[in-house]
């Protein structure tokens, strides 16, 4: 699995923020130790979701973010750091998100002041 191709043999009918992957799995998935992703979430970077037996369980968006969070680690970025860029980037890619639906509206409610 690569940041690029986060849900690796899976397809694409889950949800991407609903919490199916155990911690085992999930490191098993992005060839990582739980406990790397346990620093993950002390770094609040991913805020794994608890099974009704109190087990944490990762959705494929969080995996995304581990990935490119192992992807860093492994290019030598120290982990407080990688935390740090991955969670600027997603912020960064909400506000463009958010950012390109404002000007859609925005020309969807006035064609001629959009142009």
């Amino acid at each position: 699995m690569t940041a690029d191709n986060p849900t690796g043999p899976l397809g694409g009918h889950l949800d991407d923020d609903y919490p199916a992957y155990t911690i085992g799995r999930a490191a098993e998935m992005l060839g990582t130790t739980q406990g790397f992703l346990r620093a993950l979430g002390d770094a609040r970077v991913i805020t794994p979701l608890r099974s009704a037996g109190g087990h944490r369980r990762q959705s494929r968006y969080q995996l995304r973010l581990a990935a490119r969070a192992r992807e860093l680690v492994d290019q030598g970025t120290p982990i407080e750091s990688a935390c740090r860029i991955v969670t600027l980037e997603d912020q960064l890619e909400e506000a463009q998100r958010l950012n390109a639906e404002y000007h859609a509206a925005a020309k969807t409610a006035n064609p001629t002041a959009a142009a």
